[in-house]
């Protein structure tokens, strides 16, 4: 095994010559973990300071191990990086599209401006049989439109066109680029000789020798696939969120109860854990663009539960708010309260849709004067939300805090001991909004501990749990 725990890298008889198209989260991954693996990467991207950034070996964004991969492999000279096209299509003879797919600003649908952009940058300047790769998180029928598309294009090239959706969770991308659970790859339904999957068998070959699940099939299959993937995950992590409503009126534990239907081995404990929800450029845009395309399809009604699930996660946000005001006596207008948490989950920088930051932001409206503390993500949070202010420690936005929010489960704040901040706090007050706190330490420490899922009209009972800090945090990228 490698330095990083990675397979084996190929011998020169598999070494490929490769390009990533878009080098932001994913892009930037896969390029490193290809160049990992033994191949010959080029990443391309329109930013010319994102692509001197990384060329410089600087990953412009926080992902564990990841600055050590590209690092390595940059100096190892099978890695580089450019904003030249003509020369992508020169280097390699497969191409992975890795570019964002963002919400539209006007509706649920996926944007895939960047997507097609980067295409019609690539493909008119091909010669010979080239390979492209999806990786990109599309709708479904996103590949056949792309296909006439290319084939348009493509005047000098021979072009076959993939799709191979990325499983990747924020903070794990490395080792889930390196050892996935399951490779997926779509081809071409109506190209019986299709050699697709044969030559991605070649690119992940080590990879296949642990072994992993190898899974071909169609465009549409594997479009499929990964959209149906967070839809599961965000439809599980909202169903114990409407549970945690019913307990909040009813004197319920849904931590007890999570764990209780856990052990059924159909459920299953993990997203199971109540609290503030998720969030994240993930999540929540891929629940929305796929009830989008269902809409656009003609069967709208079979995803209409995933607005409830969209719905459910969103409430969890306000809940939290009406907790804290409840907890300040009804109302938080010139109270000082202590936000701890700017990223939608630990291990990463990532403030995209953060429940953190949107609690923060609502509190703010509402008069309180707001510190926030993040491990990594102070820089994003104070680029989107400028107003908020910011502490350099977790003890100094606590200072002086009628209320203490735990708002991202950060391991350091979930180890937290509640003496660090006893003697700095104006009030001994602290909302778990991710429930993973020791609740019993904080009451025999003298605080008022509520946990977001709990009753509504009282502290949450002492006995919560203490579970796994990232189990509602392995979002999908």
């Amino acid at each position: 095994m490698g330095a990083t725990g990675a397979p084996q890298r190929a011998g020169s008889h598999g070494v490929m010559k490769m390009t990533v198209i878009g080098c932001g989260y994913l892009g930037a991954t896969h390029a490193a973990c290809m160049a990992e693996l033994g191949h010959d990467v080029l990443g391309v991207d329109v930013d010319a300071t994102k692509i001197e950034s990384l060329g410089a070996g600087t990953v412009p964004f926080f992902e564990p191990n990841l600055d050590d991969v590209l690092k390595r492999n940059i100096a190892a000279g099978r890695l580089r990086f450019t904003t030249d096209f003509a020369e992508a299509a020169q280097f390699g003879r497969v191409h992975f599209l890795g570019v964002g797919t963002p919400q539209q600003p006007t509706s649920g649908a996926a944007d895939l401006t960047a997507l097609r952009t980067a295409v019609r940058a690539l493909v008119g300047q091909l010669r010979g049989e080239h390979l492209i790769v999806g990786k990109s998180t599309v709708p479904v029928g996103t590949s056949a439109e792309l296909a006439d598309e290319i084939a348009a294009l493509a005047r000098h090239a021979s072009v076959e066109l993939a799709w191979n959706p990325e499983f990747l969770r924020e903070g794990f991308a490395v080792d889930d680029t390196l050892r996935p659970d399951r490779i997926v790859v779509g081809t071409d339904p109506g190209r019986p000789d299709s050699r697709a999957a044969d030559k991605l068998a070649e690119v992940y070959r080590a990879i296949l020798d642990e072994p992993t699940p190898y899974l071909t099939m169609d465009w549409a299959t594997a479009e499929l696939v990964k959209v149906s993937a967070n839809a599961f995950l965000a439809t599980k992590i909202s169903f114990i969120n409407a549970i945690s409503e019913i307990c909040e009126v009813a004197g319920g534990d849904v931590t007890a109860l999570a764990d209780a239907i856990g052990h059924d081995a159909r459920i299953g404990r993990r997203f199971l854990n109540a609290g503030l929800g998720f969030g994240g450029g993930c999540l929540p845009k891929d629940i929305r663009a796929f009830a989008a395309r269902a809409e656009e399809l003609g069967v709208g009604s079979a995803l209409s539960f995933l607005r409830q699930v969209d719905e459910v996660n969103m409430r969890r946000r306000t809940a939290a708010v009406a907790m804290v005001e409840r907890a300040c006596d009804g109302s938080v207008l010139g109270r000082n309260v202590a936000v701890l948490g700017a990223a939608f989950k630990p291990e990463s920088d990532d403030v995209r849709d953060s429940p953190a930051l949107a609690v923060a932001a609502q509190l703010a409206l509402r008069g309180a004067r707001v510190a926030v503390f993040d491990p990594k993500a102070m820089g994003n949070a104070a680029r989107g939300f400028p107003t908020l202010r910011y502490a350099e420690s977790a003890p100094a936005a606590a200072r002086n805090a009628d209320v203490v929010i735990v708002a991202t489960e950060w391991a350091e704040f979930v180890h937290m001991s509640p003496d660090e901040l006893s003697g700095i706090v104006a009030r001994r007050l602290i909302v778990d909004a991710r429930r993973c706190l020791d609740g019993d330490s904080w009451t025999a420490a003298g605080w008022d501990y509520r946990a977001l899922g709990s009753t509504v009209d009282g502290p949450a009972p002492a006995a919560v749990e203490v579970v796994a800090a990232a189990q509602n945090s392995e979002s999908l990228v």
